[in-house]
């Protein structure tokens, strides 16, 4: 298996998310664009970056200083528990309350408040599953 969010693990995890529709198909329904980053807390940059058009990942890969519109960030352990697990609604209020998870950069509040980017947030970590 490849590293986390390393260029590999980026690049499956763009045709995971092009192959799940209540996540690409969802996102290309509101028009959904954004360069989003994927690391570790306590690094001091993302590892891996995709860049979303439409709804539909177009570009992925190791993080190169792209300018990003989200930045999330966990520990290793966290994040390997989110892929193996998923994560609920629950579990997500609860991963950023207790600062498990972290918006570096991006709204979280304004993306919460909106069940049109909520659900397939959600199911994101369901897709990093697949990887």
């Amino acid at each position: 298996m490849a590293d986390l969010f390393s260029a590999q693990w980026m690049n499956r995890f763009q045709t995971e998310w092009n192959n799940e529709s209540e996540l690409a198909d969802a996102l290309a329904k509101i028009g959904f664009n954004s360069t989003i980053a994927y690391g570790i807390d306590g690094e001091d940059a993302p590892r891996g970056v995709l860049v979303i058009e439409g709804g539909k990942a177009v570009k992925s890969g190791a993080y190169a200083g792209e300018e990003v519109n989200w930045d999330l960030r966990a520990s290793e352990e966290s994040w390997n528990k989110w892929i193996e697990k998923g994560l609920g609604m629950m579990g997500l209020g609860m991963a950023y309350t207790t600062r498990k998870l972290k918006f570096e950069v991006g709204d979280y509040g304004a993306m919460i408040k909106d069940p049109r980017m909520a659900g397939p947030f959600i199911k994101s970590f369901t897709v990093m599953g697949r990887v």
